[in-house]
């Protein structure tokens, strides 16, 4: 296993990407197109994008149907972007698919200038694997963007765009427009699609594509949307409207108004796949979209790994992420004192990712993780203090002490206060906190 990681991973990193879907299409071609064998329900967006495609999994599994997802990134092992059932692809399959592509890698490198990269080559080994199980759909998440994306060479059944905002501008634009123009690529002829509530600048971008394929297309807020929600132990009570009706005393044990809006973007996504042969009496069976959405988990995403203090875990790396993680802090916890812990990439929008948690920390811990994309800790401390102020920055940085740090600040609020730690920044951050803290599994 080691092995073959090490020999995807020599390979050009997802976040480096070459606007073509020629070398995988090549690639997959000569695999025997595994990606038209499976219907496909394509997720593209800036944010919510894992959390929708858990929660559009999980219910099509609840309808008896055989699943297989594909998301990025992963928190501690690559296997966890192949999942059949809910459930990280296994060592050996992993082991065989890889073994089964491996031969004609080399066939289509040969043949052009630029390499198959890493994230190709899992997008392919995803589709193989799910051909040959076989599975009965694939929900399969958009890497980076959506028309050049290499998940894109598959002709989606639905295909849902969470909200746009702005991220990855070096290969996407500098505009929600150019952003919603590359996300508005994987609606295409044929498909159905699901958008998620969006600015109006994204929207008419999105419209328009809409129109220009002949795509019919469901929109939040009009043809569904969330009726109401209630906080509940553990999560939410949601009261959802869906493409084909009401769903009512829906708990979703997520955290967060934008996971409320996910669940009811995943529900209209789910109802179109399925189509009438399954929509009894105005609806899907509610009883069993309750138990769907109740056996969700989103890892990394407001996720609770320890108590005496409570440490939340968040993979905000975008402003519109951090904005939402923080609105649903306030809104869901009741902390009389919180702590950050901080790291992030340096081609990311620092200030702008920092600056929604400003309100809410009493302190924060800057500290710096082991990628050579990461922002080295003396930088991102000085655009720390400038927004917090020199006496509420701690710097550590290595991450075990900077947790150490902030559980010890946050332990001072006393056994009956309400402390907590939120580490957050990126997705390296959280994956290397979950391991220390024991929440990798």
């Amino acid at each position: 296993m080691a092995e073959v990681e090490r020999a995807i991973l020599a390979r050009a990193p997802e976040h480096i990407i070459d606007p073509t879907l020629t070398r995988v299409g090549e690639l997959l071609d000569v695999l025997g197109s595994p990606h038209r064998n499976v219907p496909v329900v394509h997720v593209a967006g800036t944010n919510g994008k894992t959390s929708t495609t858990r929660m559009i999994e999980g219910l099509l599994r609840e309808f008896g149907l055989r699943t297989g997802r594909f998301t990025s990134p992963h928190l501690h092992s690559v296997r966890e972007r192949i999942a059949f059932d809910g459930q990280p692809i296994d060592e050996q399959r992993f082991l065989d698919t890889y073994d089964d592509i491996a031969p004609y890698l080399e066939l289509v490198d040969s043949r052009h200038e630029v390499s198959l990269s890493f994230f190709e080559v899992l997008t392919a080994m995803a589709f193989v694997a799910f051909a040959d199980a076989p599975v009965d759909v694939a929900v399969v998440e958009v890497g980076l963007g959506g028309t050049w994306d290499a998940t894109n060479v598959a002709d989606a059944q639905v295909a849902v765009v969470t909200p746009v905002a702005l991220d990855h501008e070096r290969y996407l634009g500098h505009t929600i427009e150019s952003i919603a123009g590359e996300k508005a690529g994987i609606l295409k002829r044929g498909s159905y699609g699901v958008l998620a509530q969006q600015t109006v600048d994204a929207a008419e971008v999105l419209l328009r594509r809409s129109v220009e394929v002949d795509v019919i297309v469901a929109r939040e807020g009009l043809e569904f949307g969330v009726l109401s929600r209630g906080l509940a132990v553990g999560g939410q009570l949601l009261t959802l409207r869906g493409l084909a009706g009401e769903y009512d005393e829906v708990f979703l044990p997520l955290h967060g108004a934008h996971q409320a809006h996910n669940a009811v973007v995943a529900l209209a996504a789910v109802e179109a796949f399925l189509g009438g042969s399954h929509i009894e009496r105005g609806r899907l069976d509610v009883d069993l979209v309750r138990a769907g959405f109740a056996g969700v988990t989103s890892p990394g995403r407001l996720e609770v790994v320890r108590r005496s203090p409570t440490v939340l875990l968040d993979a905000a790396h975008n402003p519109a992420g951090a904005l939402a993680t923080a609105s649903a802090i306030d809104e869901d916890f009741d902390f009389t004192r919180l702590v950050g812990v901080v790291a992030v990439m340096a081609d990311k929008d620092v200030r702008g990712i920092l600056a929604p948690f400003e309100p809410l920390l009493a302190e924060v811990v800057v500290t710096e993780v082991v990628s050579p994309r990461a922002m080295p800790v003396d930088q991102l401390a000085a655009i720390a203090v400038e927004l917090f102020g020199a006496d509420r920055v701690e710097v550590s940085p290595r991450l075990d002490d900077a947790l150490d740090t902030a559980i010890g600040l946050a332990e001072q609020e006393g056994q009956m206060g309400g402390a907590g730690v939120l580490v957050t920044g990126s997705v390296l951050t959280v994956a290397g906190a979950r391991t220390l803290l024991g929440g990798a599994r």
